[in-house]
């Protein structure tokens, strides 16, 4: 489904942190959708497995945990069920101890959040349709699903981030550090890339938005007549992850949806079907089906108006142009971008592409969507590509040309080039060894029952060894 908020607020996981840190925890469920396909395939059946304050960890939060670790290749020498286990008592209590402290999190930080992690995923996969095939579920049904473990993720690293915030580590604190560490030890950082880029969006002409329009109105007489929504939401919808269910979306809340849909879709009486609604995604009509209290289901059909193909030469040849004035000299690559850009994003900062994944400048192969993947596979750093159509976010037609700034080898960590990379190691050790010592002191004051089967658990930190 296309709907969701596009709020996107990075909050980055660390790709320093490893299994026996704390930290791990908010890294684990970051995979929840795969973690999702793999509870579908594994029917679970779940008991109460631990409690901590007033939070429980479940036989399925353990399970579920396991097989993605597992399916990612994670290999221990331990147990590890117990060691997942470790991750998820720790988080509990972070939980349990942010309600406490009154510590929250409002609606557009989890939506930014469950966005980003969306939004990884579909790069992965290719697209919002892919994905929602894939599982079997539409996006606003994934993120009902969801919500909860997202806001107890944030409110858990909220809390950490208070209780750590004045930990600060130096450079001679950081060289220590580097310097106290095996040869085998230090991390191996795969092949980076730099790239800032170019955006322009093609016109859409009048006469096809007309169109789009038109044939909206259409669908809402013949439902009005007596056909049935849900059969030309199957036929017509762009939205083919609801379209397969004609058009149904799932109950969702006012904060699952965009501004504009929801707006339109909550003042609705059953049955009912609205005018032309538009949105980042294009134009819908809509038709509630069941309101309960401040959740609806609703269906709609969406349809996307298209770009003619002498638009898209068009478009194609100016980027041609501006790629040909900053191979001239006649303006660098920022002054273009800023002159040029369509995307307020990177235009701001001179066309830099932030990793979504982790808030930095810097991409590993894997997480550079495949079309500017294939874009870039032969430029030497400081060349430019060829223009090619692409996505938004939104999934809407844009024209890219993209500056390959720098790439790095596959490289064991070292001071001059990964200095960034080391001083995180550094302080994600300190917090590591504070949190512990944190978790120490909440545990005695906080109710904790484990069952007779995890009891025995080898646990790093001997707090849980609860009689």
């Amino acid at each position: 489904m296309l709907l969701i908020k596009r709020n996107l607020q990075f909050m980055p996981i660390n790709k320093t942190v490893f299994m026996r840190s704390f930290f791990t925890v908010l890294i684990f469920t970051s995979l929840f959708i795969s973690e999702l396909a793999m509870a579908q395939e594994s029917k679970i059946v779940d008991q109460v497995v631990a409690i901590v304050g007033k939070e429980t960890v479940l036989l399925s939060d353990i399970e579920n945990q396991v097989i993605q670790l597992r399916a990612q290749g994670y290999y221990t020498s331990g147990d590890l069920k117990c060691e997942v286990f470790e991750e998820l008592l720790n988080a509990k209590l972070m939980v349990n101890q942010a309600k406490l402290d009154s510590v929250e999190v409002n609606d557009t930080e989890i939506n930014g959040e469950m966005e980003r992690r969306l939004n990884m995923f579909i790069n992965q996969i290719g697209s919002e349709e892919k994905l929602e095939e894939y599982y079997g579920k539409s996006i606003p049904e994934i993120k009902v699903e969801f919500r909860e473990v997202i806001r107890e993720q944030l409110l858990s690293q909220r809390l950490q981030g208070e209780v750590t915030s004045d930990l600060k580590v130096t450079p001679n604190e950081i060289r220590t550090f580097y310097n106290g560490l095996h040869k085998d030890s230090l991390p191996l950082v795969n092949t980076e890339f730099e790239l800032e880029q170019i955006v322009i969006n093609p016109k859409i002409k009048e006469t096809e938005i007309l169109r789009i329009k038109d044939k909206l109105r259409e669908f809402k007489e013949r439902v009005n007549k007596g056909e049935s929504f849900a059969t030309l939401a199957v036929l017509y919808s762009e939205d083919k992850g609801s379209a397969v269910k004609g058009g149904e979306l799932g109950f969702v809340s006012r904060g699952d949806l965009v501004p504009e849909f929801s707006a339109v879709a909550f003042n609705l009486d059953v049955n009912q079907v609205s005018k032309i609604v538009k949105t980042d995604y294009g134009y819908h009509i809509i038709q509630l089906i069941q309101k309960k209290g401040e959740r609806i289901n609703c269906r709609h059909i969406l349809l996307k108006p298209r770009v003619s193909i002498q638009e898209k030469r068009n478009t194609s040849l100016k980027l041609d142009t501006i790629k040909l004035e900053i191979d001239k000299g006649t303006l660098t690559f920022k002054q273009a971008c800023w002159k040029y850009s369509d995307s307020e994003d990177t235009r701001l900062n001179g066309g830099i592409m932030v990793n979504p994944m982790t808030g930095k400048t810097k991409w590993e192969a894997s997480q550079i969507q495949p079309k500017i993947a294939y874009a870039i596979r032969d430029l030497k750093v400081g060349e430019i590509s060829e223009p090619f159509e692409s996505e938004d976010e939104n999934g809407n037609p844009i024209y890219q040309i993209i500056l390959l700034k720098s790439k790095s080898e596959p490289h064991k960590a070292n001071m001059k080039d990964d200095y960034q990379l080391l001083q995180d190691m550094t302080l994600n050790k300190m917090q590591e060894e504070f949190m512990k010592d944190w978790i120490m002191n909440k545990v005695k004051n906080t109710y904790i029952h484990i069952n007779d089967d995890y009891k025995n658990c080898k646990f790093n930190n001997d707090i849980w060894k609860v009689e």
